[in-house]
């Protein structure tokens, strides 16, 4: 069976030519109801005002249609959404990676840097890898844990534990969040 048709899906209202009811209920520019008139009509005052006419409310008996400029509307809308963007702040996950066995220097650097993240408003997921004969070692002296504890004694009060890693991972890790 050959198909001809567009398979292409129109984004957003109707508009003008596309408006198919015989009459719609007008709203003008500056928000006044112009009463129901035919479709034609409307669409000769939206060509009068040199404006767009735009289906509002499809579904309403008869349509609700708005007489407006559509290409600006769509334009104050573009920078709207950009603008939200732009001032939301999204809260990354910062991750930082520590061995079972790692030097109290070493150890107080990685803090350093987790604590900047935390001041940042990130989350931070503070990760231990162990392999080979160091995760026999760990197990046995339970390292993981006890790392684990020192690193949320370093936070202290700037940061929350937010979740653990489940003990049958490979990777052991916890979620600090900011404290509030």
């Amino acid at each position: 069976m050959n198909n001809n048709r567009d398979t292409r899906r129109d984004t957003g209202p109707r508009m003008n030519n596309k408006i198919f009811a015989k009459s719609v209920q007008v709203i003008s520019a500056e928000g006044q109801n112009l009463g129901v008139m035919p479709t034609p009509q409307a669409l000769q005052l939206a060509i009068e005002l040199d404006m767009d006419l735009v289906e509002i409310n499809a579904t309403n008996v008869p349509p609700i249609v708005k007489i407006m400029d559509y290409g600006k509307f769509k334009y104050e809308q573009k920078k709207k959404a950009a603008e939200a963007r732009k001032n939301q702040k999204t809260n990354d996950l910062k991750e930082v990676w520590i061995k079972p066995f790692i030097e109290e220097n070493d150890m107080n650097i990685k803090m350093r840097k987790v604590l900047e993240f935390l001041a940042d408003g990130d989350k931070v997921k503070v990760s231990v890898m162990t392999k080979g004969s160091k995760k026999v070692l760990a197990r046995g002296r339970d390292a993981v844990p006890i790392l684990f504890e020192k690193v949320i004694a370093l936070i202290g009060d700037k940061g929350t534990l937010e979740s653990k890693s489940k003990p049958d991972e490979r990777t052991k890790s916890i979620i600090i969040a900011p404290a509030k």
